[in-house]
């Protein structure tokens, strides 16, 4: 894999302090078998694939339960953040012109919409890519109205979204004004959905083509397909299938403040601003333009993570304090824990052998 190297100059301005440069990622074949011998004793679940690139080259490739090089694993809600990415590009490209433009300015055809409210005309880009837009949507509450499993089965998806009723906020789920970032996050795949749709729209283009174009393509990632709604429009959301070495390509991308072999596929002003604190989750985690966003303690120093997560426990993870990306896949979809084992795994075989140079 060729990769082009950049220095992250940007990376201490968005995320904190620059780590110590004797600060390095220790990998050997010891901790390479030992982190085998866990898998296969099935200490972190069904992990299929697990990478690790330092400072842009392969320290760590292995696959696992039937997975290999050629494997395209079903990420899930991994392919959100890729909508960000692609606003990115459609920024860059003049499509649109900010993340503070309204989205319904790309909708008029869906008109009129049900449990009107002129709040509606002002939901911005940046509202469904912070999944804090005003509307009832909530995918970890089963009794939401605009929970993910009641959008599957409607086959237009956008006007699914736009017809949902406003979100209340009882005493116990403080208002946007009460919170930090005068944000209140709802994990919302809905409005993801409709980040994918505006990329696509903007270009006056299918997304799958606008996404070769401008992304898959100049990271040399080949024979990317989307699944599809029962409209025809490409799942945006969720179900992009990617080979391990595709979704470090991704990361790695990132760490290079959004170049790629000389080319400049994104914007450095983009990568910054995507992975900025938007809202905040809870104590341990807060988000960006789709990009979770949590830190991690080496040496008693706090750093900042990146990553993007889906069902199953999925993770691409970038660490851009010790130029590490870190692919996992796993296929423990719907299962209790599947994100803290992973979890797990990065705290137990990337945090604990990040440590001092002789």
């Amino acid at each position: 894999m060729r990769i082009h190297i950049a220095i992250l100059a940007l990376s201490t301005a968005f995320f904190g302090l620059a780590h110590a440069a004797e600060e390095k990622l220790q990998w050997s074949d010891a901790i390479a078998h030992d982190l085998k011998a866990a898998i296969e004793k099935g200490d972190y679940q069904t992990v299929t694939s697990v990478m690790i690139l330092r400072e842009g080259a392969a320290a760590y490739e292995e696959y696992f339960n039937g997975a290999d090089a050629a494997t395209r694993h079903n990420t899930r809600s991994v392919t959100k953040t890729i909508n960000s990415m692609l606003i990115g590009a459609a920024i860059a490209d003049g499509d649109v012109k900010n993340v503070d433009e309204p989205i319904v300015k790309f909708f008029r055809n869906k008109r009129p919409f049900a449990n009107p409210d002129r709040r509606k005309n002002s939901i911005t880009i940046e509202d469904i890519m912070t999944m804090s837009s005003p509307l009832e949507c909530d995918d970890w509450n089963r009794f939401s109205r605009g929970n993910e499993e009641r959008m599957y089965i409607v086959e237009d998806m956008a006007q699914f979204y736009f017809d949902l009723p406003m979100r209340g906020f009882p005493v116990w789920s403080p208002p946007p004004e009460k919170q930090p970032y005068g944000r209140a996050f709802s994990y919302c795949t809905a409005g993801a959905q409709l980040v994918g749709f505006i990329a696509g729209r903007a270009a006056n283009e299918d997304l799958e083509a606008y996404a070769q174009r401008r992304l898959f393509t100049p990271l040399e990632l080949e024979d990317v397909t989307w699944p599809r709604t029962g409209a025809g429009d490409v799942m945006a959301a969720g179900g992009l299938e990617l080979t391990t070495t595709m979704l470090a390509r991704l990361g790695q991308l990132y760490l290079n403040d959004g170049e790629w072999n000389g080319a400049q596929i994104l914007p450095a002003a983009w990568i910054k601003e995507s992975l900025q604190p938007r809202a905040k989750i809870d104590d341990k985690t807060e988000y960006g333009y789709l990009w979770w966003l949590s830190r991690y303690e080496v040496n008693d120093v706090s750093h900042p993570v990146a990553y993007m997560s889906g069902n199953g426990g999925n993770r691409m993870i970038i660490l851009p304090d010790h130029d590490l990306v870190v692919v996992i896949t796993k296929t423990n979809y719907n299962t209790r824990g599947m994100h803290e084992a992973t979890q797990a795994l990065f705290d137990d075989f990337i945090v604990k052998n990040i440590s001092i140079t002789p």
